[in-house]
């Protein structure tokens, strides 16, 4: 495998302008907007039938390595059905970032009304202790902030 890096995440969504919003509060900027439409091509290489979408590729700002949240919003098809119920099920769970003060992280969602899945915990992994805390963003994807 030839493989060097990530590229992006991608995070659906029902509403983009609302978590565009909520993903910039976390430091996330737009950096290109993606096409409303695109090729059937490009459809059937994302295994669905020719679409559209509204959407944009984010970057944290700021950041050592670049890290891109491709944020879509389906409007044909589309799909309102929660992400997940509980971070046990197959696949992608969470996305994970990194904090330099969690406590001040952890206080300013408190203040927007972020639903925490518990206060922030320690965990003790290859003699390394750390804290960190699980959110959700509008639609329910679990994020998490690790210091």
């Amino acid at each position: 495998m030839n493989i060097s890096g990530l590229v992006h995440v991608n995070v659906n969504c029902s509403d983009f302008d609302r978590s565009l919003a909520f993903y910039e509060r976390l430091g996330f900027q737009r950096m290109m907007d993606v096409p409303p439409t695109n090729t059937r091509e490009v459809a059937a290489a994302v295994g669905m039938p020719p679409y559209r979408v509204k959407g944009a590729l984010l970057i944290l700002a700021g950041t050592e390595t670049p890290f891109v949240i491709d944020l879509l919003e389906w409007r044909e098809p589309t799909d309102a059905t929660p992400p997940y119920p509980h971070l046990y099920h197959l696949g992608i769970a969470r996305i994970a970032l990194r904090s330099n003060d969690l406590d001040a992280d952890v206080a300013e969602l408190k203040a927007q009304g972020v639903e925490l899945l518990s206060e922030p915990a320690t965990v003790e992994l290859g003699g390394q202790t750390t804290r960190f805390v699980c959110f959700r963003d509008p639609d329910g994807t679990v994020l998490e902030l690790v210091e």
